[in-house]
């Protein structure tokens, strides 16, 4: 018998660290070569590492929410004489070992399903179990495809369209009028915990100065619902953003100061002439922002393809690291959610943050008499310190201007 030991490998992309979300094996355990032993959260993802041998478990180093540096020790094995002297890790290795890793919000199905006994824990990844606690979903009652029948993202989706019948569970409710005494403990982890870090931070550095303006979009709304009936079933859908994307490129070009970001380590803000756009999205991970390149260059049809390929990108957790950083301003919406008005934070470094209301129809005084006009609000927030008030509420008047009259987001530019 020998000893192994796994060090953390190079994750990519410049990951010098990553946080352990969840073990999937203890001290003790016999594992097989590729079985999944661990998932590590990096700031935008998480990685399932798979065991690089066969063998017991002797010694796992670290617990959920600990970081661990690359190169450190992470696990180790007992294995046997013959797989220790196999291929390019040899025993008491001192260099992280090279493996394939499975880059994703969620673990993938596993092979050699095995059922779980009744009260038996539910495996899933910590994003899954957010997943299923935002559904409203026992996952003891979810069928796992995985090992030891561990839940992947397919399972839960299958179980919350329909097409996976529950397992039977004992029910826990309480006896009628009974008090609830139950408490939960959440440990704060993984992207939550990079997410409450930065908006900690955006809120105690930056004065925020919000701005509030109602939009008069029935005339966008035809344009859209007419486009949509004329194109639907070549191009994709389009929502509101892309218009609003478009029109905010146009609005740019007169107030570069709103499209920029701030180097604090300088003492520099760097105007720019490109318009990337953040598109923030709620995702199980928690709010991501993927970003659309060069919406200035874009037409309608693009600018509503690439925002959706991005946000489904982010949500599935396939966005690549360069497509959640570099935008110089953000939209952010809650579509239907969106309420009367919001107080967006800024996605710091940038020094401005557009935020869409939701649109209702509501009786508005128009051309001098009561008419029934589709409304939306739009609530931003620009950093203070380097945008003045006077040039944030300009621009979002000239937004306004565009998106009351969207024909003239395309003039010189053409809509297709």
């Amino acid at each position: 018998m020998s000893r192994y030991v796994f060090k953390l490998p190079d994750l990519g992309e410049g990951t010098v660290e990553a946080e352990i979300g969840e073990w999937h094996v203890k001290v003790g355990d016999t594992v097989s070569e590729d079985q999944v032993i661990v998932d590590m959260m990096t700031d935008k993802a998480a990685v399932e590492i798979p065991s690089p041998v066969g063998g017991r478990i002797l010694a796992l180093n670290g617990e959920a929410g600990d970081m661990v540096p690359v190169g450190s020790e992470l696990i180790v094995f007992e294995t046997e004489t013959a797989e220790a002297a196999t291929s390019e890790a040899p025993a008491d290795t001192t260099e992280p070992t090279p493996i394939a890793v499975n880059v994703a919000a969620v673990a993938s199905p596993e092979q050699g399903n095995a059922a779980r006994s009744t009260g038996e824990k539910a495996l899933a990844s910590p994003a899954i179990r957010r997943r299923a606690r935002e559904a409203g979903v026992d996952l003891a009652t979810v069928p796992g495809s995985g090992l030891k029948g561990r839940i992947s993202r397919a399972d839960i989706e299958a179980f919350l369209d329909g097409n996976m019948k529950p397992l039977e569970s004992q029910d826990f409710a309480p006896a009628a009028r009974q008090p609830a005494t139950g408490v939960e403990e959440i440990k704060v982890i993984g992207i939550r915990r990079v997410i409450a870090k930065r908006m900690a931070e955006t809120m105690r550095n930056i004065p925020h100065f919000s701005y509030v303006e109602e939009v008069d979009v029935t005339e966008l709304e035809a344009l859209r619902k007419h486009l949509n009936a004329r194109e639907g079933k070549n191009k994709p859908n389009l929502t509101y953003l892309p218009f609003l994307a478009l029109a905010l490129a146009r609005v740019l070009k007169s107030f570069p100061q709103c499209n920029a970001l701030y180097d604090e380590e300088r003492g520099v803000i760097i105007r720019h002439q490109a318009v990337h756009v953040g598109v923030a999205t709620q995702t199980p991970d928690g709010l991501k922002v993927p970003v659309v390149r060069h919406m200035e260059s874009l037409s309608l049809w693009q600018a509503a393809s690439e925002i959706r390929r991005v946000s489904e990108a982010a949500r599935d957790g396939k966005a690549s690291k360069a497509e959640l950083g570099g935008s110089t301003i953000t939209i952010t919406s809650l579509g239907r959610l969106g309420g009367i008005a919001s107080t967006p934070i800024i996605n710091a470094p940038e020094l401005g943050i557009i935020g869409v209301n939701k649109a209702v129809e509501r009786p508005v005084v128009f051309n001098g008499v009561i008419a029934i006009r589709r409304i939306m609000n739009l609530s931003t927030s620009f950093d203070h310190r380097f945008v003045d008030g006077y040039d944030a509420a300009a621009m979002v008047q000239a937004l306004k201007e565009y998106l009351e009259h969207p024909a003239t987001i395309f003039l010189d530019q053409g809509a297709s």
